[in-house]
């Protein structure tokens, strides 16, 4: 039997996102008492079948996979999924994959568009440890806001119940909406600082190769310091003015629908990242 393909491979692992889907409904109709670790085991099985995909195509390329929009995306879940594995071996936080599996099936059908991953060779492509880790250092940030904006939903939802008296949001395993208002704010730094050296790095790569790429302003550059921007307000606005953990969960949602909304178009019109 043929070995499967990298896509395939990875086609497998968004159908058991769907099946992880499915299951959250279940597990949000029972208030998350019980039976978080089948689901668990669902995006274990989906963090495995990522992996399998992510070294083929890095063995096929050999280089790491992170130079077209299906790569990019792939390993964007591939660290969110890690990060929830993680954050689910402490009980109170399993949860947290029921809220982020629909997310992850929705961005997992859109990287398998075939237009976002052209073959290898058919444009010129950034190559090298330098760009390699710039390219890893980002896309890890855009993974922690991920979960920021997850526990920010989860944070909504819990202020909704309770503004309606719901007994559930008080009897369920569900964190207190304290509890999760640091889960945001903690992503929400570790994204920024991993954003800030990406960043960093993609300006030290840019200079050293200063007279081999376009010249002139490039709306990628302009839309990712747009971005830090924002994370940066929404961080002085946390520490500084103390807003309420409603309004950095709405921080949170937004900035990262913004991301995921602008993302493609702002790659696609970037000179520098199509030479």
């Amino acid at each position: 039997m043929d070995v499967l393909s990298d896509r395939q491979c990875f086609g497998l692992a968004v159908t058991v996102f769907g099946v992880s889907t499915a299951y959250s409904v279940f597990l949000w109709r029972r208030g998350f008492r019980r039976d978080e670790w089948a689901n668990y085991l669902l995006l274990a099985l989906a963090f495995g079948l990522t992996t399998v995909a992510m070294f083929q195509r890095g063995f096929s390329v050999n280089q790491c996979p992170v130079f077209n929009l299906f790569e990019a995306t792939m390993f964007v879940l591939w660290a969110l999924v890690l990060t929830l594995l993680i954050l689910g071996l402490v009980p109170r936080l399993r949860f947290l994959g029921a809220f982020a599996a629909p997310v992850l099936l929705a961005v997992g059908i859109f990287a398998l568009m075939p237009a976002l991953d052209p073959p290898h060779g058919a444009k010129p492509e950034f190559r090298g440890g330098l760009p390699s880790l710039h390219v890893t250092m980002v896309l890890l940030a855009y993974g922690a806001f991920g979960l920021s904006c997850v526990a920010g939903v989860i944070y909504l939802t819990q202020d909704r119940n309770l503004k309606l008296n719901k007994a559930r949001a008080i009897q369920s395993l569900l964190p207190s909406i304290q509890r999760l208002e640091r889960i945001i704010g903690e992503a929400m730094f570790v994204g920024f600082l991993l954003l800030t050296l990406g960043l960093a790095l993609g300006g030290v790569y840019l200079h050293l190769n200063r007279d081999k790429l376009p010249v002139g302003p490039d709306p990628k550059i302009v839309w990712s310091a747009f971005v830090w921007l924002m994370y940066l307000g929404l961080l002085i606005a946390r520490w500084r003015f103390a807003p309420g953990g409603r309004r950095l969960a709405m921080g949170a949602v937004g900035v990262f629908a913004f991301i995921m909304l602008t993302f493609w178009g702002t790659n696609l019109l970037s000179p520098l990242h199509q030479s």
